[in-house]
């Protein structure tokens, strides 16, 4: 069974970052895979040169066991969340997103959406060796997206967000898992083609 962790990393109460993360692992969980979900409103994480807290060593050790991430953050003053950055800064170094595929996931009030905090996201990510997906999801106009429950009410953003989920699945399976068997058979740890030798 596939492992994959989701993280909303705004501690904003009643944000929407967390009801667009909610459909993505909707998705994830119809498609039988064992999601394990962190919320930054429930986080106690310290600044870079402490000890890690229990929640980083927590975080850690989940994304560690992981096949992929999926990070979502709000756009705030044209960049991604602040305590989206704390929570990179959490992971350790070297980062345990090295080598991890990694979706995004962007919201936002105005017009056009998250595109800014997630180039700037992808960038990051991408620095501490995360393998990011082509096609990260930003969600505009995100406040008619969603209703007072938190459901989805727009076709297209939902959509996009179960595509998403369905994204990064398909490269864990095409990408991911045939480069860690060829790896493998390269160590010696598996030679199937010396079977009939």
């Amino acid at each position: 069974m596939r492992k994959i962790v989701c993280i909303s990393g705004t501690s904003r109460p009643d944000n929407y970052t967390s009801k667009a993360l909610a459909v993505v692992v909707a998705e994830l969980e119809k498609q039988g895979v064992e999601v394990a979900s962190f919320d930054a409103r429930e986080l106690s994480l310290d600044f870079p040169g402490g000890p890690p807290t229990e929640d980083a060593v927590s975080l850690q050790a989940a994304v560690r066991e992981a096949d992929g991430v999926v990070l979502a953050t709000p756009e705030y003053h044209g960049g991604f969340a602040a305590m989206t950055k704390l929570i990179l800064e959490n992971m350790g170094f070297p980062s345990e997103l090295k080598g991890m595929p990694i979706a995004l996931v962007g919201v936002a009030a105005g017009r056009i959406g998250a595109i800014k905090s997630l180039e700037q996201l992808r960038g990051v990510c991408s620095h501490i060796g995360a393998l990011v997906l082509p096609g990260s999801v930003s969600v505009a106009g995100v406040r008619a997206a969603f209703d007072a429950e938190g459901n989805c009410t727009d076709e297209g953003v939902e959509d996009s967000l179960r595509g998403l989920a369905g994204a990064l699945l398909e490269f864990i399976q095409d990408y991911v898992c045939p480069k860690h068997t060829l790896e493998a058979m390269v160590r010696g740890e598996d030679r199937p083609w010396t079977a009939a030798v």
